[in-house]
């Protein structure tokens, strides 16, 4: 008899743990799940975990909001006085300080105030909020890319919020007003990527049920972040240049504060092909929601077959492809290439409404630091009802119910005269319209989110995100064309972005994929 034999006998306990061992090491045996899976069955959907991951990483909102709106303080046209009467009176455009005139608070209070930014030189204050805004496009591209190849989600934030500290700080010391351009382009090429990557981050370990709920709640962060910017402002009313440093500290605090002690997406560890990282982050969300993962079970990608020997073959074979995604991808498969062209206009549309709308408050004759606060307040109530309307009508017929609700109103106040007390019936227009279109702004985001897979998410959220900069750059164009023409460009805007919308499909309770393979699969087998 061979020394063996005992070895391999169906009654030895020996033999019994030679075959698991050998199970084990070759992926047999093992229960093979996709990560919606692994939390809706095993670690939880949103429990204490996700909670702290979510609170942490969407405070990055706040931060972004800090860098878009100090320009509403930082560059305002502070009103002017007599030398030594300290009332109100003149004409800024001879200059501050000629034939007895002075800038109320000094030269220091504001840029306007600092380099005359007034008369014929009133241009450059919209131009340094145009190439904030470019920059905002340009970098939301590039660094949409980067968190979506190798530098990752985690990694991503936290170079922008590092450049953010920096560029603002520089902003802070600028000593002309090409230098202080220069230096907005360059915080928004780092700023218009930070919500972004935040969301995406954010939202990518909670569960299909809590996700969207979630998702509209991290738009918090962004008002929030306003309202403490006008608490700021305030504090630091006579100087622009400490504003900035104000603005920009925070990003460098959570640079290194916060974001070492956030997990990188368990998602983007699976297209990356380190498995057993994803398990790692999905396991750890397990043991704090006091849950538990079984021993057996391993993550898939979706395009993957469950019975498929552990995706080896797989894996190799399409490491190249899904370990990276591009825009490019997202043209090459007809499915999303047409998701991506509705959701470029749509988005676009929607900031030209968004930013449009918003930027009148600055002409309302009212206390600028309590205008800034309630308006955004007036946006919250905007994304409680998106939330609770979530997951019970579906984005799709959300989107386009909050999108025609600010599109009729808007056109509504087109036609309203602007003499006495119609004002009122007009500002009550516009009131509706913005309130639609902030539920509109935020949802886009959560809904662009999920009509793309893992691997490409972050490269279509940045080019959505292009859009919407551009609209922001397009809107202040429209504001200056009068009083009842910009509400029919926002009511048209909003209109057509609503019936777009008709034409994507509906992502409720629908898997989020990590691959294009996986989507395209999950598409044929819908019209199946």
């Amino acid at each position: 008899m061979s020394t063996t034999e005992p070895l391999l006998s169906a009654g030895s306990n020996d033999g019994e743990a030679w075959k698991k061992q050998k199970q084990k090491s070759s992926g047999e045996g093992r229960r093979r799940v996709s990560i919606d899976e692994a939390l809706s069955a095993h670690a939880g959907e949103f429990g204490r975990w996700q909670l702290r991951h979510f609170v942490l990483v969407s405070a990055a909102w706040a931060l972004e909001a800090l860098h878009t709106m100090v320009i509403i303080f930082a560059d305002r046209e502070p009103a002017t006085s007599c030398a030594g009467a300290g009332a109100v009176c003149g004409d800024p455009c001879a200059g501050a300080g000629a034939a007895g005139w002075e800038w109320a608070g000094g030269a220091a209070a504001s840029t306007v105030a600092e380099w005359g930014l007034v008369c014929g030189e009133r241009y450059k204050v919209g131009l340094a909020q145009a190439v904030f805004f470019a920059g905002c496009m340009i970098g939301a591209g590039v660094f949409g890319h980067l968190s979506d190849s190798f530098l990752g989600r985690k990694g991503s934030l936290q170079v922008v919020c590092v450049l953010n500290a920096a560029f603002g700080l520089l902003t802070a010391l600028a000593p002309t007003y090409w230098a202080y351009a220069a230096l907005r382009l360059l915080t928004g090429f780092s700023t218009g990527s930070v919500g972004v990557l935040a969301f995406v981050l954010a939202t990518e370990p909670v569960g299909p049920a809590r996700r969207g709920a979630a998702g509209m709640s991290a738009f918090y962060f962004f008002s929030g972040g306003i309202a403490a910017l006008a608490g700021v402002a305030a504090l630091l009313p006579r100087s622009w240049r400490l504003l900035y440093a104000a603005t920009s500290l925070p990003s460098l605090v959570f640079a290194v504060a916060v974001v070492p002690f956030v997990s990188e997406s368990p998602r983007w560890y699976l297209v990356r092909r380190r498995p057993d990282d994803a398990l790692r982050v999905v396991r750890a969300i397990a043991a704090a929601n006091g849950r538990a993962v079984p021993e057996d079970l391993t993550l898939k990608l979706d395009d993957e077959d469950e019975d498929d020997d552990g995706g080896a073959a797989a894996a190799a074979a399409a490491a190249a492809s899904t370990s990276s995604g591009s825009i490019v991808d997202v043209f090459r498969s007809p499915t999303t290439r047409v998701r991506l062209v509705l959701s470029v206009l749509i988005n676009l549309l929607a900031s030209v409404v968004y930013y449009g709308l918003s930027l009148n408050v600055v002409n309302l004759k009212t206390n600028l630091y309590v205008t800034v606060v309630v308006n955004s307040l007036a946006e919250m109530p905007a994304y409680l009802l998106t939330a609770l309307l979530l997951d019970r009508f579906g984005r799709k017929p959300l989107a386009i119910g909050t999108m025609l609700l600010s599109g009729v109103f808007c056109t509504a106040g087109s036609l309203i005269p602007g003499a006495g007390t119609m004002r009122l019936a007009r500002m009550a227009c516009g009131v509706v319209g913005i309130f639609g279109m902030a539920a509109t702004y935020n949802l886009l985001f959560i809904y662009t989110a999920e009509l793309f897979p893992t691997v490409v998410r972050n490269a279509a959220l940045g080019c959505t995100a292009q859009a919407a900069q551009m609209g922001a750059i397009v809107a202040p164009l429209v504001v200056v064309l009068g009083e009842r023409l910009p509400f029919a460009v926002f009511g048209a805007s909003g209109i057509v972005g609503g019936l777009l919308v008709f034409y994507l499909p509906e992502t409720m309770n629908k898997p989020l994929y990590d691959t294009m393979a996986g989507l395209e699969e999950g598409e044929k087998s819908v019209i199946k």
